[in-house]
């Protein structure tokens, strides 16, 4: 019986060596996790720069929703909707490109200018739709220059020119 008290107090001690072992195990595998983090988040450093990479596609959604609001402020419109006028506005300004740079080609132009880009209104859209368009297109490009004028009046006023102003 002795030898079998002996044999107790020897598993004991084997025992707690392992859990001291364990112990020691456990902070070891821990920094073993620390390193498996790491490359997981150079991994993630991976997706950003894949986020940089994308580009931001340009839309007129924005738009679309602010003369949809002027028109009729209580009606919505839904996502698929808005991507169809997306594509159709789109459409329509491929159309008036090509049209007026085939126009600024016969006229042998080498610049597209409003004369063209109101010419090719004319020819692709329908009727009254084009001559809405050209009025509102008139109006558009009046307001424009008459703002830059106001500028240009404003600069020579205080006598700086428009390149010191910005600064």
């Amino acid at each position: 019986m002795a030898p079998k008290a002996e044999k107790k107090p020897a598993e004991k001690k084997p025992a707690e060596e392992k859990k001291s072992t364990a112990a020691e195990k456990a902070p070891a595998e821990k920094k073993p996790k620390a390193g498996k983090k790491l490359p997981k988040e150079g991994g993630a450093g991976g997706d950003k720069k894949k986020k940089r990479n994308k580009k931001s596609v340009e839309t007129y959604k924005i738009y679309i929703f602010k003369v949809l609001k002027q028109v009729h402020p209580d009606i919505g419109i839904s996502s698929k909707a808005m991507g169809i006028m997306n594509s159709f506005i789109n459409d329509i300004f491929e159309k008036l490109a090509q049209e007026s740079s085939r126009l600024a080609r016969y006229n042998k132009k080498p610049t597209i200018t409003s004369r063209e880009i109101q010419t090719a209104v004319r020819l692709v859209l329908p009727g009254e739709l084009a001559k809405h368009a050209v009025s509102e297109g008139t109006k558009a490009v009046t307001k424009f220059t008459n703002v830059l004028k106001e500028n240009i009046l404003t600069n020579k006023d205080i006598g700086e020119s428009p390149n010191q102003r910005r600064k």
